[in-house]
């Protein structure tokens, strides 16, 4: 049976999640005590490793930051940010790119403007009745809460997620509500205006933005509480926010609009607001 240290020497990256599930058990069993259980931990929470920290997972698995860092090398990787990106890059990979969604849909000769309107139409239509049916109203209160308690509300969404940050920050201006958005214009993050009080709403959407993970985990450093709005399955965001709400896009196409998530964003706005008057 092949002992830690010559696994080590393999030093054979994963270059898949399956050969990083292959390589889990190749080394289960053969490992100190520490070490055995980063494995147990990883192998049940696999699903959390594109969005958790080094000392998140050292949490969870009951082991000191080190401990990860030697997992991490016994698997065949530099360290735990390598081993992260694996999994962060089959996030990546997991919907087609806008150039074979476009083909897509022409080859199955979705061509007119007025049948893509319909489309998308009904797409949007069932996508609020599965936001108005499935819609966790005990997380979507706990939310309010947080933000309506917050001194100033820190809005991050990049990519397609940026138009609800930014429709967001139009509303709470509106009703008079202190908020920032984090554009990330000129590689400014404005994390210095993280503060103690504030909360951070942190709308992401898989594959999730790089920039929206790293300021959510900045404010969970800075003890500020984390909100989040995304899709479902929610699980792997559990590591960088204290309240997750999730809603369902029906695409057409692969293509996914935005109908139910500003939904739901509009009402959060307004229930914060109303909530503060009171």
């Amino acid at each position: 049976m092949p002992t830690a240290e010559s696994l080590t020497e393999t030093r054979d990256t994963p270059r898949t999640v399956e050969a990083f599930r292959e390589r889990l058990l190749e080394v289960n069993g053969t490992l100190p005590r520490r070490l055995q259980q980063c494995a147990d931990h990883v192998a049940t929470h696999l699903d959390q490793i594109a969005l958790s920290t080094v000392a998140q997972v050292a949490q969870g698995a009951g082991v000191p930051p080190s401990a990860v860092m030697r997992f991490c090398q016994i698997m065949g990787f530099t360290g735990y940010a390598e081993m992260q990106r694996l999994f962060r890059d089959a996030l990546s990979r997991a919907a087609p790119d806008y150039a074979t969604r476009l083909a897509n849909l022409k080859a199955g000769g979705a061509g007119q403007p007025s049948s893509l309107v319909a489309e998308f139409v009904e797409a949007g239509r069932q996508s609020m009745e599965a936001l108005a049916r499935d819609l966790n109203e005990s997380a979507l209160d706990q939310a309010v809460t947080t933000l309506a308690k917050a001194r100033m509300i820190h809005l991050a969404g990049f990519r397609r997620s940026f138009p609800v940050a930014s429709y967001l920050a139009y509303v709470f201006d509106k009703l008079g509500i202190a908020a920032i958005l984090h554009d990330g214009v000129a590689g400014l993050g404005h994390r210095s205006s993280l503060q103690p009080g504030d909360a951070l709403l942190a709308i992401t959407f898989a594959p999730y933005s790089d920039e929206t993970l790293s300021l959510a985990a900045s404010a969970r450093d800075k003890g500020l509480p984390v909100v989040a709005l995304t899709d479902p399955p929610a699980s792997t965001l559990s590591g960088v926010a204290d309240t997750i709400l999730t809603v369902t896009e029906i695409d057409f196409g692969a293509f996914r609009s935005l109908s139910a998530v500003i939904a739901l964003a509009l009402a959060l706005a307004v229930a914060v607001a109303a909530r503060r008057e009171t």
